[in-house]
């Protein structure tokens, strides 16, 4: 892919651990001038673990690939680029369908190239193939917690007390309005109370 512009995403997550963002830049930057490639801009989140959601340059970088103010994108690694597998996957079928490359340093992944898009595709399926573990998972403690006898769900939004008054009140004879109306709560809270 013929590109003049590249963006150059680092990120360090802590300087204390002897991190530096200029390691990665470097490298970067020799890479793009070996294949001449103009640098548009270097975007550089530093002291930003890559489990954040928000990260101010990660940001910029994506906003200025929608704007098509670059033509590639070139970091370091996969995992300074991507939160998890699922944010990595949706980030770069985003760059993909913007029509943008993408080129991972140290991993010698590109995009760009027939091998590249069979990775991208392989994480996807990886990516996949996760989401559908973690359902299961949730699926099993979910059936666990209910054979142990555990409530799940939303805890009740009425107080003991008051359910009490609802349960007298419905044995009066009262109607449902009638207790939503005295109590000053919803139909489907007195509704909900009384299934309880």
């Amino acid at each position: 892919m013929k590109s003049d512009k590249v963006g150059l995403y680092g990120r360090v997550s802590t300087l204390d651990k002897g991190q530096d963002v200029e390691l990665q830049l470097s490298d970067l930057r020799t890479y793009a001038d070996a294949r001449g490639w103009k640098i548009f801009k270097e975007y550089l989140d530093v002291g930003q673990s890559g489990s954040k959601e928000q990260r101010p340059a990660f940001n910029q970088l994506m906003e200025d690939a929608r704007k098509r103010k670059i033509d590639i994108v070139l970091v370091w690694r996969l995992d300074r680029f991507g939160r998890s597998l699922k944010h990595l996957i949706v980030s770069l079928d985003e760059l993909k369908n913007l029509g943008l490359g993408f080129i991972s340093f140290k991993e010698s992944i590109d995009f760009t190239t027939a091998t590249g898009r069979l990775m991208l595709h392989l994480l996807g399926a990886f990516a996949e193939f996760e989401k559908e573990i973690i359902g299961e998972r949730v699926k099993a403690g979910v059936a666990h917690a209910r054979a142990k006898g555990k409530r799940l769900g939303r805890r009740p939004l009425i107080d003991k007390k008051l359910l009490g008054t609802v349960r007298d009140m419905k044995g009066r004879g009262m109607s449902i309005r009638g207790i939503s109306r005295e109590l000053g709560v919803s139909k489907s809270l007195v509704h909900k109370s009384l299934q309880i």
